[in-house]
């Protein structure tokens, strides 16, 4: 017997993309049998091994927390000098190709707080039995090689206590279940198609269930299982007709058709990340499947469909063609978030979703692509794979994969996609494989786009336009920068996709002709900047254009445009692309920002802006959501990325002038009557429409809140007595703790018992406390931890109440006295203890700690590095802190 865990004091190797090798070993078939219990678990694993005869290397096998009971080779038990345990695992020399290895563990799952292997949600006494693989959770199950290129078939016998386990599920099709001795029984599982390790799945517990039969457009019959304990089955009916909705999706879009004969999905509120695509059982964060209108938001439910997507969509997008290696995980992940991003587009509004998308990727990633934590969409090495789910691998990930459909076309990306899934099949692939399958279907070389993968940081496009009257021309200068990042101080040009068009004065869009060519190609096109400078030409333009640029953000940069602000106020009133007239919006906005930051006299963009959002107002509005995003200037960290030093009171203080210039704009009058027709029109309907109508509320309760507090406030407190549902609950308490209302304490207080019961509810109720801007916010945050519902134990609440603080609060996170990044550290060392992979996402908040001004600047160091000097640290947390504090 010997127990073999991880020193999580001692820093790992990087791994390098340079020096993959396939596995020297494979397992072609694993059979793995589960006793199951609570305190211990007995994993029995009969593996047959097949040998790389181009390699001579001795088995080994990956293992951490394992307790080995026994070990067989070929039928003949091992003594204690027939293997051994190096750092890199469990070492068998005697085993040769064709050999079947059987190992007995014992695992630990209630003791498992990281919440990677087979661990315990919720109570001894009534919770469940699951697990989390990915990246590399399977080898504190079993030994195993534990990577992705390592794909058998698996056949997996559950056995359990039918009181205590009455559900047993695994990934794959069913194979049989029956009943064993003293009140047991037992089910097996079958998955035909090969997979690697962190697919490996299985959930035993106390569960009911919703299903609905479907047949595919392959004419296979199908059941959808959704699974939730018993007081939140009743929350998953929006959630299964979501998944039935990506079902059908993908089989029009993508020609992919769902390939087992069952699909389970499993909420969990215990769950580190959203969820996780595990063939034939998905195992879902509950706040991404449970729904209902009184404790979620519009926003929401939009989430819980995405999600529902992604997974689902993984199915051929990670699962049938898996990833290489974990250098090549955007291959899995920005490919089935462009995939989620189309399924969400054609569900709802292209326009709205596009401006979410691109949100998202100025809040998060070009930040984190700023900071001493930007690496490139395909790292060159790692030392923590857990570190590196991050919104460059997703989101950015996601862009790359936009911008070559884009540019190739609908129908030859289409093509591009059936040939990669056909050829890789069963199979690990890399992004080079991706590439040259499009690449194959558009009849091009794609090769160049890879330089996007291995590149870090945010490219930066500089426009010059020139206009010739007496030649009728119009000349486009363009050109791009990245700046340095750690490690990659030098960059090379991309290639640059931007799609432009051009408008006259009245509004109208000019046909394009580029110099050379007889006829114009339209009144939008793609021109793609190879070098580091190019200009183009177009001919037949008679008067000074007006350039929109990068429409639909074609690739995903920063824009550095030369336009005016009256440039830009014609295109928020006239362009017909509801994406292009909000970043116009957003362009003026941030211009308005720069001059009142910097207290300049004159500030024509403010004007400009302003006098084109109240002509916008005052018209009939076609679409309320849409309206709603052109009266949001971009938040504080957006603008904060366009500062250095960064000030982040300053940042707050700037933002909130450019809100009180807009509500006098509007009028304070206008904006309540305004306000008062939506809110009478309120009946709590979930269509598109009614949520499209809240989504202007919101808005205008806001500026409401801006034009007159009391005002503003008094309306948000009758909004929330009077609240059909979620959505208006929760924004009108939202500004009623922002602008200090005295109604504020008592809405807090309904809120909480109204929800008292409700996880996910209750989450809402930490998160919005954690966001009330200023130095107080830390003493109630403080408080909050101390709250009976607050745990450290739960990733959700951790993220609900510290995350929200550290990422969400600037100016209460960011005090110049230093008390809000102790505060973090603090918890970043019992966190750590428990669950590393919370601690070591939470600890990304310091990611632009250097571009603070110099005293918030010395105070994040000096926390960082006095969390640093703690030991032992794991492996996650150490591995963030080394990075943001290099150099």
């Amino acid at each position: 017997m010997s127990l073999r865990d991880s020193d999580a004091s001692t820093a790992p190797r990087p791994v390098r993309l340079a020096d993959y090798r396939a596995p020297a070993w494979r397992v072609t078939a694993v059979e793995l049998d589960f006793d199951l219990g609570i305190d211990a678990t007995e994993v029995a694993a009969r593996l047959t091994l097949a040998r790389d005869p181009a390699q001579d290397l001795p088995l080994t096998l990956d293992g951490e927390a394992l307790e080995l009971l026994s070990i067989r080779l070929d039928g003949r038990d091992l003594g204690t000098g027939d293997y051994a345990f190096g750092a890199d695992g469990l070492r068998v020399p005697a085993a040769r190709d064709g050999s079947v290895l059987e190992t007995r563990v014992r695992i630990r799952p209630a003791a498992n707080t990281a919440f990677e292997g087979l661990y315990l949600s919720g109570s001894a006494a009534s919770g469940f039995l699951l697990t989390q693989c990915e990246a590399e959770g399977f080898r504190r199950i079993t030994y195993f090689t534990d990577r992705p290129d390592a794909l058998a078939r698996y056949t997996v016998t559950l056995r359990a206590d039918r009181a205590r386990f009455p559900v047993l599920l695994a990934g794959g099709n069913a194979d049989g279940r029956g009943e064993l001795a003293d009140g047991r029984h037992w089910a097996r599982f079958v998955d035909p198609h090969p997979k690697p390790s962190y697919l490996f799945a299985l959930v035993a517990g106390r569960l009911e269930s919703i299903e609905r039969t479907l047949v595919t457009a392959a004419g296979r019959s199908v059941r959808l299982v959704l699974w939730a304990e018993p007081d939140a089955i009743a929350r998953c009916r929006f959630a299964l007709d979501a998944l039935e909705r990506a079902l059908r999706w993908d089989e029009q879009a993508y020609g992919r058709v769902y390939d087992l004969d069952v699909f389970h999905v499993v909420a969990t509120h215990d769950f580190n990340m959203g969820a996780m695509e595990n063939t034939g059982l998905n195992i879902f964060n509950a706040k991404y499947l449970l729904t209902d209108p009184d404790s979620t938001t519009d926003e929401e439910y939009r989430a819980v469909e995405a999600v529902i997507g992604h997974e689902y969509f993984h199915n051929w997008s990670g699962n049938r063609v898996t990833c290489r290696d974990w250098f090549q995980l955007s291959l899995k992940e920005g490919f089935t978030v462009f995939r989620e991003q189309q399924f969400s587009a054609a569900l709802h509004s292209p326009g709205l979703k596009r401006i979410e998308d691109v949100t998202m990727l100025r809040r998060v990633q070009f930040p984190e692509d700023a900071g001493p934590l930007a690496h490139p969409v395909r790292p060159a090495q790692y030392r923590e794979i857990n570190n590196f789910y991050t919104a460059t691998v997703y989101e950015k990930g996601a862009e790359l994969i936009r911008m070559l459909a884009e540019r190739l076309g609908a129908a030859t990306f289409r093509r591009g996609c059936d040939l990669y899934f056909a050829r890789h099949d069963g199979s690990a692939a890399t992004l080079e494989d991706l590439l040259a399958a499009l690449g194959e279907a558009a009849g091009t070389d794609l090769t160049p786009y890879l330089a996007w993968y291995a590149q870090a940081g945010t490219p930066r496009l500089s426009t010059r336009g020139e206009h010739d009257p007496a030649n009728r021309r119009y000349v486009l200068r363009l050109a791009q920068r990245t700046p340095a990042t750690p490690g990659q101080p030098h960059k090379a040009p991309l290639p640059l996709p931007v799609k432009l068009a051009l408008f006259d004065r009245e509004g109208r869009t000019l046909p394009l002709r580029l110099a050379g060519e007889a006829v114009a190609q339209g009144h939008e096109r793609v021109l793609e900047l190879r070098d580091a400078a190019a200009e183009f030409v177009f001919e037949d333009v008679p008067h000074a254009p007006v350039p929109s640029l990068l429409r639909g953000l074609s690739a995903p940069v920063t824009l550095e445009v030369d336009a005016t602000p009256d440039d830009l106020a014609l295109l928020l009133r006239h362009d017909a692309d509801g994406y292009n007239r909000w970043e116009a919006s957003q362009q003026l906005a941030t211009r308005a920002f720069l001059a009142v930051h910097a207290a300049q006299a004159e500030n024509p963009a403010l004007a400009a802006w302003t006098r084109s959002l109240n002509e916008l107002f005052a018209a009939p509005a076609d679409d309320p959501a849409l309206l709603a995003e052109l009266l949001t200037p971009p938040g504080e960290i957006e603008l904060g990325e366009r500062v250095e030093p960064l000030h982040p009171d300053a940042v707050r203080a700037a933002r909130c002038i450019l809100e009180r210039a807009l509500a006098s704009a509007l009028g304070g009058t206008t904006l309540t009557q305004r306000y008062r027709e939506l809110h009478a029109a309120e009946s709590g309907a979930q269509d598109a429409a009614a949520q499209a109508r809240r989504r202007l509320k919101r808005r205008l309760l806001e500026l409401c809140c801006h034009a007159d507090a009391g005002t503003g406030c008094a309306l948000a407190a009758g909004q929330f007595e009077a609240a059909r549902g979620m959505t208006d609950r929760l924004g009108a308490l939202t500004c009623l703790l922002q602008f200090g209302a005295p109604q504020a304490a008592s809405a807090l207080d309904a809120f909480r018992l109204r929800h008292a019961d409700n996880a996910i509810a209750l989450d809402k109720w930490f998160a919005v406390q954690a966001q009330m801007p200023g130095e107080g916010a830390l003493a109630r945050v403080e408080a909050l931890t101390a709250d009976p519902a607050f745990t450290l134990r739960n990733p959700n609440r951790v993220h609900a109440l510290i995350g929200s603080y550290a990422r969400g609060n600037r100016s209460g996170f960011h005090r110049a006295d230093g008390a809000g990044y102790r505060f973090l550290t603090a918890r970043l060392l019992e966190l750590d203890a428990l669950n590393p992979q919370t601690a070591a996402r939470l600890a990304t908040a310091f990611n632009g700690w250097r571009r603070l001004e110099p005293v918030r600047r010395e105070q994040a160091r000096r926390a960082l590095a006095a969390l640093a000097e703690q030991a032992p640290l794991s492996r996650d947390l150490a591995d963030i802190l080394g990075r943001a504090l290099a150099g």
